[in-house]
């Protein structure tokens, strides 16, 4: 399975997602609560995935995707966002996201979007 990092800055979120990816059988090896922590964090751990709230305070999540993608082209990050966000999905799209998932974020949601990015999970 997946060693994956939650990106959000609501506490409630980030416990969510974890609880939920951690029921699915994945690792969640960090959290960040901004865009800034992100790019720390990813250095350090080097994630699977990583599942990035688009508005956060001090560094938004598609600034966050495109200072990773500038170091880790190969990194997978899935957009986590709102309705009425979907200009910001799609820069985020373009900027080299490999998917978005909608609030409120369910395990359906969840198995889905991270079956699009690694296909062989799917049978699993």
């Amino acid at each position: 399975m997946l060693n994956i990092m939650v990106v959000d800055d609501s506490l409630i979120i980030r416990k969510t997602l974890s609880t939920e990816l951690e029921k699915m059988g994945h690792t969640v090896v960090a959290q960040a609560k901004s865009g800034k922590e992100a790019i720390e964090l990813y250095d350090k751990f080097m994630p699977d995935l990583v599942t990035m709230d688009i508005t956060m305070p001090i560094m938004s999540g598609i600034e966050a995707l495109k200072e990773i993608k500038k170091s880790y082209k190969d990194s997978k990050i899935i957009m986590v966002t709102s309705h009425g966000e979907e200009k910001l999905v799609m820069d985020a799209i373009t900027s080299g996201a490999k998917g978005y998932i909608l609030k409120p974020i369910t395990q359906d949601k969840l198995l889905e979007s991270i079956g699009k990015v690694f296909p062989a999970l799917k049978s699993l």
